[in-house]
């Protein structure tokens, strides 16, 4: 993975596919130079069902979730000295940072535009400041020189569908998660961390419905992951499923997302699959509790849905 822009186009896509199911074909990943046979793959792939797909010279690849059993058989990840929490003052940030300082580290900075936050441990300060600004991130960096991890967890949420979405608004909903990471992956460079950790979204995994930017931002940080890991560096993004308490998933939104068979996760499971997941060296991960006899059926009611279908409680449902 080279080019990160790449995955967020594809996240884009996937909400086309929910919201435009009938006139959505699909979404294709061609390598850089063409070639005949790989050509003659493509109009086999087509008219096939298959509607993510990746043409290489060694083959034609469908994207597909399946079940990944724990392979580490450590601890997980013991944080040390200091760690960095950008969109830190939320609740997913603050809850990551008690797990962390009660997991080891030493100092946890929380960075959110407001820099303000309610918390006794005096292990944990907030700091107010833009995760988009490269020149106050590269003096933020500088200042912790224990710096020893980071974790990406700044991001805004705003329902707009395709048709209406306009590219000031993309630009706008993506920021933060796009630019914030990128300029992070900027300024620590080559930097040697214990860990590089990216909060994104189911919705990046496989598309929400009125959320393309929100989708398209999620799955950038996938593709993030993927090329530092190419570089040799150290990053880990992990795709949640909603978080029970405050939050995106609070209230009736929460109620929503239940209807729809995504089962809110415990905060204290959830950060135990953190640690675990980083680890274990996890690239990109999917972390949610899905009831998949209520998911099923209604993501794959205007189309087949084959990246899910390799899911045993998949093939259960749908078959019923």
């Amino acid at each position: 993975m080279t080019a990160p822009e790449q995955t967020a186009v594809w996240g884009l896509g996937r909400v086309a596919g929910l919201e435009l199911p009938e006139r959505w074909g699909g979404l294709i990943d061609l390598p850089e130079d063409l070639d005949a046979r790989t050509l003659g793959r493509l109009v086999q792939v087509l008219g096939t069902g298959e509607d993510q797909v990746a043409l290489r010279a060694s083959g034609v690849y469908g994207r597909r979730l399946g079940r990944v059993p724990r392979v580490g058989s450590g601890a997980g990840w013991v944080p040390r000295g200091t760690v960095l929490i950008t969109g830190g003052t939320g609740a997913l940030g603050v809850e990551t940072a008690r797990c962390l300082v009660g997991a080891g580290a030493e100092r946890v900075v929380l960075l959110s535009r407001s820099g303000v936050v309610s918390e006794a441990d005096p292990r944990i300060t907030a700091v107010a400041g833009d995760v988009t600004d490269r020149g106050f991130m590269a003096e933020l960096v500088g200042s912790l020189p224990e710096l020893t991890a980071v974790v990406h967890a700044a991001g805004v949420s705003r329902d707009t569908l395709l048709v209406d979405l306009s590219a000031g608004e993309l630009a706008e909903i993506t920021a933060a998660k796009m630019v914030g990471a990128a300029v992070l992956d900027e300024v620590l460079g080559d930097r040697e961390l214990d860990a590089f950790v990216l909060y994104a979204s189911i919705a990046g995994v496989w598309g929400s419905g009125a959320g393309g930017a929100y989708s398209a931002a999620n799955a950038y940080l996938d593709g993030l992951a993927e090329c530092r890991r190419a570089r040799g560096l150290v990053a880990t993004s992990i795709a949640w499923g909603p978080w029970a308490g405050d939050g995106m998933a609070a209230g009736a939104a929460g109620e929503s997302l239940r209807r729809r068979g995504l089962v809110p996760l415990v905060p204290g499971v959830a950060l135990t699959a953190l640690l675990h997941a980083v680890g274990d060296e996890e690239t990109c991960l999917t972390v949610a509790d899905v009831d998949w006899a209520r998911f099923a059926p209604a993501f794959a009611a205007a189309r087949s849905r084959p990246l899910i279908g390799d899911l045993p409680e998949v093939r259960d449902v749908l078959v019923a």
